[in-house]
């Protein structure tokens, strides 16, 4: 049974249950897995032949054994993923996978869901109730509302910053009721992070049994990487190792390529894009890290993050030690992460402009989420032809455009739930999918609060009597 380490260092281990209901370690570290599994290639080779449900068990079970049957989980895989993952060419070996077709268009569905799931399973196996408490930057709350709606045992609260995430994204989340209870406060993300993860360790709460939804809990990165095998299988060439390029904010969706890389997926080097929240970028460049205090506000709002939560997994998958400040104890192997990783930011004219130019010339329509990653891929690929040309042929960790390894960027919300922005510069309304064809005529409901920790803490107290 696979062992969870907090990336503090001042926890004990833990199981994949104790890891998933608990969220955050009590040392407020992050959990990981002790050990990382292995997929034999010939057997990544033979997802091709797979359902992506089929895909999400092998892979998962890896990690859920003595702690979920193995028949229970096939029949939750099936369950959670009953919805396409298309893959799109663009043009040449260059493709998009768009993860907007589960039931909120969000990427985050793919975790949410599996997460949820295996929560109602320890929860049932054990007794007890559990409160959800998240924070969101735009698309995780719904992902993550809808994911535990009405679950017997489980309340859920969710926060977001009021002024930064677009209507359909707000009403996503407030318009469930039941056992979904939303907070709009008057910060940024990285405040509503910070409330989450102040009431996490605050005694005078310690009756209420919290667990996150957001990507600090394990439970949400694990089901994320199982896309990445899928993409590389249905798209492979051979032995061809992939690049994949990823918007990234909160950073838990690259860490789910990250482990999905360390379980044997042939990955040549990941493309991380951020908006104008550089804080990655720099780091991998100067080795120093600083936050963007307050975060900027761009058009990809939910990667609007100016100390990403999940950056400390990414420090100690290569070696070193980051807490949860952003204070790094033990440097990370640097020159490995710049092998590893083509880092950049994207600021909202080069998104507009890949929105624009990427429908004109190929009609292939993306989000501002989408588009960030989309731009960060090509502007990788130019810089490898450039390095190519100028060293005069093939060498190793870059190739010339006209024989290209195969690229696959993430597109991670639907086009119409950002319609304003897509109308705007394109001319077209994007057509509503089913997720979210009655949306507007919703009824609201919802809190305001202010950025005091205070004031939550009072809420919390007053919701969970």
């Amino acid at each position: 049974m696979i062992q969870f380490y907090s990336t503090n260092g001042r926890a004990p281990d833990v199981t994949l249950r104790e890891a998933l209901l608990t969220g955050q370690a009590p040392d407020k570290g992050l959990y990981m897995p002790r050990e990382i599994p292995r997929v034999p290639r010939e057997e990544i080779v033979a997802f091709r032949d797979k359902s992506y449900p089929e895909i999400a068990h092998a892979v998962l079970r890896r990690y859920t054994e003595g702690l979920i049957p193995d028949d229970e989980l096939r029949r939750l895989c099936a369950e959670c993923y009953d919805f396409e993952v298309p893959l799109e060419r663009v043009h040449g070996n260059n493709w998009l996978m768009r993860l907007d077709r589960g039931p909120t268009a969000s990427f985050k569905d793919f975790g949410a869901r599996m997460m949820a799931r295996m929560m109602r399973h320890f929860l049932a196996e054990e007794g007890g109730e559990l409160v959800i408490l998240t924070a969101t930057s735009g698309d995780t709350g719904s992902a993550v509302a809808h994911a535990f709606h009405n679950v017997e045992r489980i309340s859920m609260v969710v926060l977001f910053p009021v002024k930064e995430v677009s209507a359909r994204q707000r009403k996503q989340m407030t318009t469930l009721g039941g056992n979904v209870r939303v907070i709009g406060i008057d910060g940024k993300f990285d405040d509503c992070q910070a409330l989450v993860k102040q009431a996490f360790a605050d005694p005078e709460l310690g009756r209420i049994r919290f667990s996150s939804a957001n990507s600090i809990n394990i439970g949400r990165l694990l089901p994320q990487s199982v896309y990445y095998f899928y993409a590389w299988a249905r798209l492979q060439a051979g032995d061809a190792e992939a690049v994949f390029s990823v918007p990234s904010g909160n950073f838990g969706d690259m860490c789910g390529g990250m482990l999905a890389r360390r379980m044997g997926l042939p990955v040549s080097r990941f493309v991380i894009a951020t908006n104008e929240n550089d804080e990655f970028p720099k780091f991998l460049a100067e080795e120093r890290y600083r936050k963007v205090e307050p975060s900027r506000v761009c058009i990809s709002n939910a990667m609007n993050v100016g100390h990403p939560s999940n950056l400390p997994r990414l420090v100690a998958l290569y070696g070193g030690q980051m807490d949860e400040t952003g204070a790094v104890s033990r440097p990370p192997d640097f020159a490995a992460m710049r092998r590893d990783i083509y880092a950049l930011a994207v600021d909202d004219e080069a998104t507009r402009r890949a929105i624009v130019e990427t429908w004109r010339e190929h009609k292939a329509m993306l989000e501002p989420h989408g588009a960030v990653g989309w731009a960060g891929l090509e502007r990788y690929l130019k810089e490898s032809d450039q390095v190519t040309r100028w060293l005069g042929g093939q060498v190793e960790g870059t190739t010339a455009l006209g024989h290209s390894p195969l690229c696959i960027s993430i597109e991670t919300a639907h086009p119409a739930k950002f319609p304003e922005e897509i109308t705007r510069l394109l001319g077209i309304e994007p057509a509503l999918p089913p997720a979210l064809a009655d949306l507007d005529a919703r009824e609201e409901q919802y809190d305001n609060g202010p950025n005091e920790y205070g004031w939550f803490r009072s809420r919390l107290q007053e919701l969970f009597r």
